[in-house]
């Protein structure tokens, strides 16, 4: 039902539409998120071969070869391993009758066409994907100087203590400290869930 209804609005383009919140449950993407693991859909964008799903832990896109064909290839991309870089958000010009939203996550491209009446929506997306690619920013140059500083620690403590007799004990509780210490960091700075953003700047 909901695919005919989405089809009729998409007219023969495949151009997207935002899908409402109260309609989640109607789209295909919805079978494949770990509802299990907390995983939570916060925006979707539907044309008639693909959906394009953002959650708090990553995009599920849903890629149709065509708006024909009832096959479809599932791709996941977590925000953790595949980082978001280069957000642009493309108005309509006077004759346009879509949008575009583009960024990049990891290797993979993307350029999202999306009816223009759903430009307030897209303008919200565009914000929650620049913030999370600005705080995955900070957060590598943050984990990459405390890597830094450890490193500088541990070359001094190495020399300062080289010439003393226990060095299995003094090693071992080095290596449990800095194990424990990159765990704390890494929990720090490796955000895998950004359901606050989303809560933060999605309004639909």
């Amino acid at each position: 039902m909901f695919g005919k209804l989405a089809a009729d609005a998409l007219g023969l383009s495949n151009v997207g539409i935002v899908v409402k919140p109260a309609d989640y449950d109607k789209v295909d993407a919805d079978d494949y998120i770990m509802h299990e693991d907390h995983e939570k859909i916060y925006f979707l964008i539907k044309s008639k071969s693909d959906e394009y799903c953002f959650t708090n832990l990553g995009l599920v896109h849903l890629d149709g070869t065509s708006a024909t064909s009832k096959k479809r290839m599932l791709r996941r991309y977590s925000y953790h391993t595949h980082p978001i870089s280069n957000v642009y958000l493309e108005t309509a010009g006077t004759v346009d009758l879509d949008v575009e939203i583009k960024f990049t996550m990891g290797n993979e491209h993307y350029s999202i066409d999306v009816n223009k009446k759903h430009l307030e929506e897209l303008k919200d997306l565009y914000k929650a994907l620049v913030k999370i690619s600005s705080t995955m920013h900070d957060n590598e140059l943050a984990l990459q100087h405390a890597k830094e500083s450890l490193h500088v620690a541990q070359s001094t403590l190495s020399r300062v203590t080289g010439q003393q007799a226990d060095v299995a004990s003094q090693f071992k509780s080095i290596n449990q400290y800095t194990f424990d210490w990159l765990e704390d960091i890494r929990y720090k700075y490796v955000v895998k869930d950004f359901g606050k953003v989303f809560e933060k700047y999605i309004h639909n």
